[in-house]
């Protein structure tokens, strides 16, 4: 059965409503596992530890993204990816019956992405299918004879069939972008260096806009829809540029050596707002971290000339931030909102069109992520972790300045907030620590769920609530984590670490906001669900504690210093009695798979066993350094050598020698973010150091494994190799 919590009422009560099920003792027993999660070891200890759950069941509910609304009318559109078959979703205020608009039936790896409303709400325009990998080749993890293609398609809600309207066939990893034409009637995008346009109507086929030298992307309609706006990318530098339909004519704003990006057009669309930073210099030294001063230009978008309103410090705060990175920019107005770390924080600031002093929105120690304006153009509404640092909730605050107003509060999450066309109503994406991602909308009271799809077997009563904890680094840097301890332990167990990737990235007291990490979180609740204490930690470099804790100066491929962090949870678990000191494991994937091999590679001694999705064993092998040319003398940077050497030094493969415990391998051999030679690379060193390992290779699967079933077979073989090699001590082979 599954349980909907609306939120905290006007006294701070939690409203609760069964989606499905008649059993009250498991709504019951849910409620108090989410308000008091260890009264529940003391209430029904045999209940609790005779229950049982499949990575399946826990995995099974719809997850949603996506969001968007019509500009219109009072409608909501997200995308659901249930069970790997992924669908469109509609649903109109005041009722938000939800209704399915797309009928894909398979989990065939094809994902559905970039979904837009039409201004009247009648048609839904995306993308289908994967970015293209260094051979131009669209992903296909289910191995099928026809190649496939990533394909913008559009379907009138009312009647429920799709139309193709062209390729769009990117070439790197969240790069669709469909824009819809004000009217609603033409769709453009980005594909292949160039923009295509063509009628939502299906009525002809895309057609190139124009030939543009260089990598175009980043397309923006003029309120007229007369025109498009978007970024030509030349290599060392980026111009803005205009087209113009009426005279099929493209001009340029003020053309610099500089890179210019986020167009923005003003309401009456005289103006445009971007972003200059400094073109590309040649030959810097890699392990100098250098600023990234940046200034905020207003042009003439008749003329082309333009100016600069804003300037960032020298200082490395005011580097362009990359938390927001384009989200937050816009024309409101006569004011311009933008994002700024100059405090040390990431937060919005308007400023007047005209120039001027730069108004401070949000103060204080926390970030802003999610950005969105409201319809009347006068607010701002956004998510962050002001006042709950490792949660997410809504704010609202004036475009002009003012007291910021929570939108929600208390031990749920919220995210991707969109304000309907009645200039009332929010929706927005959220989840508990046992209620996964769905849509909701905001009431006085707190929120209520849109469409309460979740499965009639998903194991909410089952799952545990997370406990903040924090602990101190070797350094004295305090560090984050959710400890998941499965229900009624009272004695010493085995213990795991979970290490999130990116390392752009923060886990949360609950089911995540992006896919992968909600599925991690997913499996974490398994794990515990099968005995392990497992401790989520936020280690440095990860985001939303302040650019101090993501910006290192030795952090990854400059001296790896946040797998000190890794020890330090570690450390944390030994002293707890319901850990078994000498059980202590530790998985992650991409670059929580990197410090997971480093767990292994480094400490043997404290860790027992792992398991590594697609982590990077050798940062000497990624980037700049790899088949680049060497030294000075060469044209590269001129400490390149050195810079190898410290990033070879700071991988896993460095400390190969000490590595002694078991560890599962998992990786799709189509990996576009990590290369799969990592894993193929150290499988050899694993091989001649007699270190027993198991593997699991995905053929033409990516990264983020597109297929759900994917993603159920890893979790299962991980929580398999942790239940055989780490609680029962079994031994593996060390060969293959």
């Amino acid at each position: 059965m599954g349980v909907q919590y609306s939120g905290f009422g006007s006294k701070g009560e939690i409203s609760v409503k069964t989606i499905s099920g008649s059993s009250r003792l498991p709504a019951l027993f849910d409620l108090v596992a989410f308000l008091v999660p260890g009264v529940c070891a003391m209430l029904v200890p045999q209940m609790a530890s005779a229950q049982s759950f499949t990575v399946e069941q826990v995995m099974s509910s719809p997850f949603p993204d996506d969001l968007t609304a019509a500009a219109r009318v009072p409608r909501v559109a997200w995308v659901f990816d249930a069970r790997g078959v992924r669908n469109a979703w509609i649903a109109d205020a005041p009722g938000f019956a939800a209704r399915q608009v797309t009928h894909y039936s398979a989990d065939d790896g094809m994902a559905l992405a970039s979904l837009r409303l039409t201004p009247d709400g009648r048609t839904v325009v995306y993308s289908r299918g994967s970015e293209l990998n260094a051979e131009g080749d669209v992903a296909d993890p289910t191995s099928n004879v026809t190649r496939p293609k990533q394909q913008v398609w559009a379907v009138d809600v009312d009647k429920g069939e799709p139309r193709y309207l062209g390729d769009l066939d990117c070439a790197r990893e969240g790069c669709e972008d469909v824009e819809l034409s004000p009217d609603g009637t033409t769709a453009v995008w980005a594909a292949r260096g160039q923009l295509w346009v063509a009628p939502v109507s299906g009525a002809t086929p895309a057609h190139q806009l124009a030939f543009v030298r260089g990598e175009n992307d980043s397309p923006k309609w003029s309120p007229d829809g007369s025109e498009i706006a978007f970024v030509s990318h030349r290599g060392d530098h980026s111009f803005i540029a205009i087209y113009n339909f009426g005279q099929e004519s493209i001009r340029y704003l003020a053309p610099s050596v500089d890179r210019d990006s986020m167009p923005r057009w003003s309401a009456d669309g005289k103006q445009i707002v971007f972003v200059r930073i400094h073109g590309l210099e040649e030959r810097l030294p890699l392990l100098q971290i250098r600023p990234n001063p940046w200034a905020i230009y207003v042009a003439d978008a008749s003329s082309g000339e333009a100016h600069a309103i804003w300037h960032s410090s020298e200082e490395q705060n005011g580097s362009l931030p990359n938390l927001t990175e384009n989200k937050s920019l816009h024309f409101v107005g006569n004011r311009i909102l933008f994002a700024s770390e100059q405090d040390g924080w990431n937060h919005l600031y308007s400023i007047a069109a005209s120039g001027g002093a730069a108004v401070l929105l949000t103060p204080g120690e926390f970030e802003v992520e999610d950005v969105t304006i409201s319809r009347d153009a006068h607010s701002v509404i956004y998510s962050s972790n002001q006042d709950d640092i490792d949660r997410r909730h809504l704010w609202r605050v004036r475009v002009d300045g003012g007291k910021p107003e929570p939108l929600s509060k208390g031990p749920t999450m919220e995210w991707t907030p969109v304000e309907l066309s009645d200039g009332r109503t929010i929706v927005c994406l959220g989840s508990t620590a046992v209620s996964p991602a769905m849509p909701y909308h905001l009431t006085s009271s707190g929120r209520e769920m849109i469409a309460g799809l979740l499965p009639g077997d998903f194991p909410t009563a089952q799952l545990v609530a997370p406990k903040q904890v924090t602990f101190p680094a070797e350094d004295g840097l305090e560090i984050h984590g959710q400890l998941f301890v499965p229900r009624g332990r009272t004695a010493a167990g085995p213990a795991l670490l979970f290490m999130h990737g990116g390392s752009r990235r923060q886990m949360m007291l609950g089911f995540h906001y992006m896919q992968y990490y909600h599925n991690a979180y997913a499996e974490n609740q398994y794990l515990a669900s099968r005995g392990f204490v497992v401790l989520s930690v936020n280690y440095r470099t990860g985001i939303m504690y302040g650019r101090a804790f993501r910006e290192r100066e030795k952090g990854g491929p400059r001296g790896a210093e946040e797998y000190q962090d890794i020890v330090a949870a570690a450390k944390y678990l030994q002293t707890l009695a319901i850990v078994d000191t000498k059980k202590i494991g530790l998985w992650g994937g991409s670059y929580g798979g990197f410090l997971t091999a480093m767990g292994l590679a480094r400490n043997s001694d404290i860790f027992a066993a792992g398991v590594d999705f697609h982590g990077v064993h050798d940062w000497s092998a990624r980037g700049i350094f790899r088949g680049g040319p060497g030294g000075q003398e060469g044209g590269g940077p001129p400490d390149r050598a050195e810079a190898m050497r410290l990033a070879f030094e700071s991988s896993p493969n460095a400390s190969i020698r000490s590595w002694k415990s078991p560890v599962l391998l998992i990786q799709g051999d189509d990996d576009r973010n990590v290369d799969f030679s990592q894993m193929v690379d150290l499988v050899q060193r694993l091989r001649e150091q007699k270190v027993p390992f198991e593997q699991m290779v995905f053929p033409d699967e990516i990264h983020d494994f597109l297929l759900w079933r994917s993603w159920v077979r890893g979790y299962k073989a991980c929580a398999d190799f942790f239940d055989r090699v780490l609680a029962k001590g079994e031994s593996i082979s060390t060969g293959d």
